[in-house]
């Protein structure tokens, strides 16, 4: 049986309509596919609600929980009536808030996200950190496999650094088809990132951006298979 390459598709819209196409025109046998929403669509009007009702999809909360440990635990108890199969907490909550939220998540896989792909090192520094990017990345994964989280978020450019320290599914985003970096500084190719060794992709605007979401999926699939 055929492994197939696994996208979470960014669904960064309010507009339900939208979301719909996005669902509709992302099927194909060729990917595995699931569907990321972030605060901004599950804190909208209809957002919830509209989650809880896809019962057959693959969901990623990325909720990037950061709070003390009580907290964190009660967001995702707050969210456990949508189901869903994948959610972040940021990793720089520490060890005891990883740990709790872990043994809330249940059968929900909790991700831990590492340093935001819209960071470098300088950008590190402006917030206080002195170690680079991929010293802290690494120092973050450690403390993942310690809290035994599900997944971690990094960028694909720390995925075989990553892969040494933490032994479980590996997401991330950061994917360009191009290399042109926006406001991610941290960016590779789908093609690149695969073969870095990432499970799950997350590519947003790249899918959806202008409407053309069919033709922006076969291209995704025929530079897979360059």
């Amino acid at each position: 049986m055929m492994i197939k390459n696994k996208i979470f598709v960014a669904c960064d819209s309010t507009n339900i309509s939208k979301i719909r196409k996005i669902i509709k025109d992302t099927k194909t046998p060729k990917l595995k596919i699931g569907y990321k929403f972030g605060l901004e669509f599950l804190n909208s009007k209809n957002g919830r609600n509209f989650v809880s009702k896809l019962k057959k999809e693959i969901i990623f909360a990325d909720l990037k929980l950061n709070d003390i440990p009580n907290t964190c635990v009660s967001a995702i108890k707050a969210i456990k009536d949508l189901k869903v199969n994948y959610l972040t907490i940021h990793i720089s909550s520490g060890l005891a808030a990883l740990k709790a939220a872990k043994k809330a998540s249940g059968s929900t896989r909790l991700v831990g996200v590492s340093v935001l792909t819209s960071l470098d090192n300088r950008a590190l520094k402006e917030i206080g950190f002195n170690k680079d990017v991929k010293r802290l990345v690494l120092r973050q994964a450690r403390l993942a496999s310690k809290a035994k989280l599900d997944a971690i978020v990094c960028s694909a450019q720390e995925v075989k650094i990553v892969k040494k320290v933490f032994k479980k599914e590996i997401i991330t985003p950061g994917i360009r088809f191009s290399l042109k970096k926006n406001d991610q500084k941290r960016v590779l190719t789908p093609k690149q990132a695969y073969k870095n060794g990432a499970d799950w992709l997350v590519i947003g605007r790249n899918i959806t951006a202008r409407g053309k979401i069919k033709k922006n999926i076969q291209n995704l699939i025929e530079h897979l298979n360059q």
